[in-house]
């Protein structure tokens, strides 16, 4: 099966056909790329898509990737980045191996196909020309042969005429001979001329034309067989990244398997649990009998017996001045009538301000979150203890390791003293074992919080207390020149044992001017949700169901002052009772 010989007068088709198989090449190289444009758009959009939904830094989303469906989910979102990179691969390995191979190979195949079509044309040129010969010589002989007869129908005509003279006769024989050496010159060229164009024609039909098809065949059979193997390689680019795609499938489903619902379950018990009881049963309350109002609730001006023992909420800090809280003062002591004690605070020179900025201000200016998460339920308080434990411990060592390479360096500078002067490391040294220390003295305090949290510790104690405010004594502010200070978590003011005699004169005259205050009107009931111990200075303790009187809503800082009696009164968190305002008390207030 040869196109030489089978096709040998097909030389315009076989032209056209070598034409199309490039441009099916061509094609092929086309769609190659596209899908090339393809792989590495999808794998754009995979690797946008993962990128979006992964969790954010220092945000909230990072702790709900604790629970294990969120982290199967985060997994599922790297796998799928990965996933994205194998599409990459097949990308960049389809461009290498084929689009960049089959490039070059249409460059060449083009070339090869001029050149055999160019020999094609030049032989059926120069047989062409041949037979352009053959036909001229032939006309040549076919002419001669006419004019030689003719020349001898005349030199027989003018032997046969009597009257034509003998030269004449001659002359016609002459000529007629002379036209027969042409015809038969032209006779011999032709043949001559005949015999090669044969000759030609042989070699054109037999050799060089099938020699010059074979090629264009063979040349035609190369890239069938090209596009073929392109084509595996298409599949074989592919097959390669399939291991590492059901690798990637596979982290999918483990990740999948790995999820543990009892575990989130319990995690958000961890996450949300306050460590409070439960209510108990609600008691029957009895509207028939009239409510017991206490005698100050309608008149500012009744003054309290002067021979009543008052409450005594500061018996557990007696150094410590807090507002609102009543000392013990002897019977005997002279009072004078609250509108001139009132007067005389207005128009006095003012020591503080305002006396709810001074019991809210520092919770305010450094948000309502103390120290030591006070503000927490017990469990949720636990964990942000123990989280900030951990914090301190992993500074201190990172400190610690600081130390250490220090240390090695003054070493070495202490053994090779060209390498560097030891002294010079004696500053940093000393600043990074304070460093050491601060965070020591902070990581105890945070334990001790948390181990008094866990139950390992008793009651918290009077130092334990002030260390829980919002401020330290290295760091707190000086608020109108006056003592530092720290607001405790009950909302109330503790000045430090360290301060200066101007400062407990200042609370002492604080406290004066407003121990002669009338009790305040109740201004609706509430009911105790929990029980509530008030074990801290200006708390009162509740029990769960007890129903007592507001006298003062909650400002904004999570705390309600009530009173149980004329005598006992003082502040509970406003999560732990249900409140009922009387609308039409006087002083009602809703604050925001």
């Amino acid at each position: 099966m040869s196109w030489g010989t089978e096709l040998w007068d097909q030389f315009d088709n076989l032209e056209k056909h070598t034409q199309w198989g490039i441009d099916i090449l061509e094609k092929y190289i086309k769609f190659v790329k596209e899908r090339t444009e393809i792989e590495l758009s999808y794998a754009k959009q995979l690797r946008n898509l993962s990128k979006k939904y992964q969790p954010k830094k220092n945000s909230k989303e990072e702790e709900e990737y604790r629970y294990t469906a969120c982290k199967a989910f985060l997994s599922t979102l790297n796998e799928t980045n990965d996933y994205a990179g194998q599409h990459e691969v097949i990308s960049e390995n389809l461009t290498a191996q084929i689009v960049a191979g089959l490039a070059r190979y249409v460059q060449e195949l083009k070339q090869e196909r001029k050149s055999h079509f160019h020999d094609g044309r030049k032989a059926q040129q120069h047989i062409e020309t041949c037979w352009k010969q053959l036909e001229s010589s032939k006309r040549r002989f076919e002419r001669d042969c006419k004019e030689a007869d003719r020349a001898q129908q005349y030199f027989e005509k003018m032997d046969a005429d009597i009257n034509v003279t003998k030269a004449d006769v001659e002359k016609a024989r002459q000529q007629a001979q002379m036209r027969h050496q042409m015809a038969e010159d032209s006779k011999a060229d032709y043949s001559s001329i005949l015999q090669k164009f044969n000759q030609e024609q042989r070699e054109y039909y037999h050799t060089h034309i099938p020699s010059i098809f074979q090629k264009i065949q063979e040349m035609e059979e190369r890239r069938v067989v090209r596009i073929g193997e392109s084509m595996k390689t298409y599949a074989e680019v592919d097959r390669q990244v399939i291991p590492i795609v059901g690798k990637c499938l596979d982290g999918i489903v483990k990740a999948a398997e790995s999820i543990d619902e009892k575990n989130d379950s319990q995690l958000v018990i961890e996450a949300y649990k306050s460590g409070f009881e439960p209510p108990g049963d609600i008691e029957f309350e009895d509207y028939t009998q009239p409510m017991k109002r206490t005698v100050s609730d309608n008149s500012l001006s009744n003054s309290r017996g002067e021979g009543k023992a008052e409450p005594k909420f500061g018996s557990k800090s007696k150094g410590k001045l807090w507002p609102f809280i009543k000392k013990n003062k002897s019977p005997k002591q002279q009072k004078e009538p609250l509108s001139h004690r009132f007067n005389e605070f207005m128009t006095s020179k003012p020591k503080i301000h305002c006396f709810r900025s001074l019991k809210r201000g520092l919770s305010l200016k450094l948000g309502a979150t103390p120290e030591d998460f006070s503000n927490l339920p017990p469990e949720q308080r636990r964990k942000k203890l123990q989280q900030k434990v951990d914090e301190l411990n992993k500074e201190i060592q990172k400190e610690m390791d600081q130390r250490d390479a220090i240390t090695k360096m003054k070493d070495v500078y202490l053994r090779n003293p060209q390498m560097g002067d030891p002294a010079s490391l004696d500053h940093k040294l000393t600043e990074v074992s304070q460093n050491i220390e601060k965070l020591r003295l902070e990581a105890q305090k945070f334990e001790a919080w948390l181990a008094e949290v866990e139950g390992r510790l008793p009651a918290r104690s009077d130092q334990a207390r002030r260390q829980s405010g919002l401020y330290d004594a290295q760091t707190a502010p000086t608020v109108n020149n006056c003592a530092q200070a720290r607001e405790s978590p009950d909302g109330s003011y503790t000045e430090e044992q360290s301060q200066e005699s101007e400062v407990k004169v200042l609370a002492a005259d604080f406290d004066d001017e407003f121990d002669d205050e009338e009790p305040l009107p109740a201004i609706g009931t509430c009911k105790a949700l929990y029980t509530f111990d008030g074990q801290n200075e200006g708390t009162i303790s509740v029990v769960e169901g007890e129903t007592l009187y507001v006298i003062e809503e909650d400002k904004g800082d999570g705390w309600t002052r009530i009173r149980r009696n004329e005598d006992e009164e003082g502040y509970v968190p406003t999560s732990y009772v249900e409140v009922y305002l009387d609308k039409n008390a006087k002083g009602a207030k809703t604050y925001i």
